[in-house]
């Protein structure tokens, strides 16, 4: 990996229903990256996800990806949205799932490839479930649904993989377990994710930025008492060091 910018944001500002919802965001995200998002609710932090995939619209500002408009560059992107809706009770296999991620690859008549399932057979492997690629998704637990998710934004052998709060539906003596899967993957990618999770985030990425309209933001692990003092609006409760991460007391 190289460290060239993989997404450059200058000076980006959405607003949503009238409402401000990202200002003067500028952010630079390298190659090999594993950048952590955190916030609080309703700051902006999957609008900023949105805004690279080109999903949303900037009101002013740029954002580049690989160079590229986000459009242009869609399809070396990978996404795991917040939540995957589906129907526990639809009969629908894992490999099944996860090939439908390669509907942007699929040829002249709409018809999966021998390539294809060769790929999503790799995918799932790659996050640990090829052992379940025939199973039912509806009958997976909820960690291992989100690793087929995962398998599905990586089929389409993403540079850049953008994961909104992945762990949401994982028991927590599993995500310890996902959070490696994904420092592994990191090896072969960059991944920008949203998280609530402030010390499992600093744990596992290696850099943090804090985003409440506005993003705040060093290019590494530390964010100062200050930043986030004013990004979640509530005191910071402790700083604790080695492993940087912050404990912030609870909102009232």
């Amino acid at each position: 990996m190289t460290g060239e910018n993989v997404v450059s944001i200058e000076n980006l500002m959405v607003n949503l229903g009238g409402r401000t919802v990202l200002e003067d965001v500028n952010l630079e995200v390298k190659e090999g990256d594993f950048l952590g998002l955190i916030g609080p609710n309703g700051g902006g932090k999957t609008t900023l996800l949105k805004a690279v995939l080109g999903l949303i619209k900037p009101h002013r500002g740029r954002v580049l990806v690989f160079g590229m408009s986000p459009e242009a560059a869609r399809k070396r992107v990978g996404y795991l949205p917040q939540k995957s809706l589906f129907d526990q009770k639809f009969p629908i296999s894992a490999l099944e799932v996860v090939m439908m991620g390669r509907r942007g690859k699929m040829g002249l008549f709409g018809r999966h490839s021998p390539e294809d399932r060769n790929s999503a057979l790799a995918a799932l492997s790659s996050v640990r479930m090829l052992e379940h690629a025939d199973r039912e998704i509806g009958a997976l637990s909820g960690g291992q649904q989100q690793r087929i998710f995962v398998a599905r934004a990586l089929v389409s052998e993403p540079d850049l993989l953008l994961l909104d709060e992945p762990a949401t539906g994982i028991d927590s003596s599993r995500q310890r377990e996902f959070y490696e899967l994904l420092r592994e993957l990191n090896e072969k990618m960059t991944i920008i994710m949203v998280s609530h999770d402030i010390s499992a985030v600093s744990t596992y990425v290696k850099k943090i930025a804090c985003v409440n309209r506005k993003l705040y933001y060093h290019s590494s692990k530390e964010l100062t008492a200050e930043d986030i003092e004013e990004a979640y609006e509530c005191p910071v409760e402790m700083i604790a060091h080695g492993v940087p991460h912050r404990v912030l007391r609870e909102h009232g």
